[in-house]
């Protein structure tokens, strides 16, 4: 009877042509791909077949499936840097497409969220000022503009925004030099709004960016008049509105100390500069006509006669910072009072 059981195999390749029950042809397919067929013969004297089929490897398109799936290329995002609120800062760089550059924004605005940032601020350098649009576009807005780049902003969450608007203040001075005759340095200026006046006024000017306040006296009037001087106090301050583009204007009155008297103006702005007796710069009708500069003379006056302290820069240090700052105080006072 074994002998009989290779007659089997063509009894059942048949059964794709036959009507045989499709059972048979699948106990076919797994037959054929067992690797061993042991026979043995069992009690009642029937044939039993055992086969072991080896565990059949995936198949390659399975393989390069979870290949794929392991291997998932990530999306380009901007490179940005985190900010001290939450928020991240984007300083673009490259030349880009409008049409990559708005996928890759999106994507890194959907990661961003995922990370729960507030803020976006993406500066854009002037050669890619192409990008603008697609920026707006996107819900971003202007926030300020520099000479060479133009800074949007963006907020992610579905919260009141908190971003900090630019910045608010103008910053000005305006320089009081009194020398040992008691004579006060005064110019008349050729442009803006005291030309052809004939005021006579303090040198001033507009405090530079990282420029400190004792530093931009010093400097202005040495670019008005060509004097030497070192700062001594802030005697008073102004703050004004809508003055410059609708911003906000402070301005400090700062004593100076001259340490040269030779007058070089400055012909660019200038039209004259002279030194003068400080009773004579007070009773000019434009300054007693005027209460701001009524009170800045005053003010001038009480300092001269030693019945006014104002307020000296004192070097500080912060835990915020490596670095240093200027404290403004009346130390005359302070040291009274300790």
């Amino acid at each position: 009877m074994l002998r009989s059981l290779p007659k089997l195999s063509p009894l059942l390749c048949s059964a794709r042509t036959t009507n045989i029950p499709r059972f048979l042809a699948n106990s076919l397919r797994f037959v054929s791909s067992a690797k061993t067929i042991t026979r043995t013969k069992t009690s009642t004297g029937r044939i039993a077949m055992t086969t072991r089929a080896p565990i059949r490897p995936m198949s390659s398109s399975t393989v390069s499936s979870i290949t794929a799936e392991d291997h998932v290329q990530q999306p380009k995002l901007l490179k940005s840097t985190d900010d001290d609120h939450d928020g991240v800062i984007v300083e673009m760089d490259q030349p880009m497409d409008a049409a990559t550059f708005v996928l890759i924004l999106r994507s890194s605005i959907s990661h961003w969220k995922q990370l729960r940032k507030k803020g976006v601020w993406i500066k854009l350098p002037i050669h890619l000022a192409s990008l603008v649009e697609p920026l707006v576009k996107e819900g971003f807005w202007y926030h300020h503009a520099e000479p060479k780049y133009l800074m949007l902003v963006y907020w992610i969450p579905e919260t009141a925004n908190t971003i900090p608007v630019n910045a608010t203040h103008r910053v000005g001075i305006g320089a009081f030099v009194m020398n040992e005759k008691r004579e006060v340095l005064v110019v008349q200026e050729n442009s803006g709004h005291f030309r052809g006046s004939g005021v006579w006024k303090f040198p001033t000017g507009v405090v530079d960016q990282g420029e400190d306040i004792c530093v931009a006296a010093v400097r202005e009037v040495k670019e008005e008049t060509g004097v030497d001087s070192e700062f001594v106090e802030v005697l008073a301050f102004r703050q004004s509105h809508k003055s410059f583009f609708d911003k906000s204007d402070l301005f400090f009155v700062c004593m100076m100390r001259p340490l040269s008297s030779d007058i070089q103006k400055q012909r660019l702005e200038i039209e004259a500069s002279r030194w003068m007796p400080f009773e004579e710069y007070s009773a000019q009708p434009f300054v007693q006509k005027h209460d701001l500069l009524k009170y800045i003379s005053d003010v001038c006056s009480a300092k001269i006669d030693g019945r006014y302290s104002g307020y000296s820069a004192v070097s500080t240090s912060s835990s915020f910072s490596d670095q240093k700052y200027y404290l403004y105080l009346n130390a005359g006072a302070l040291k009274s009072s300790l």
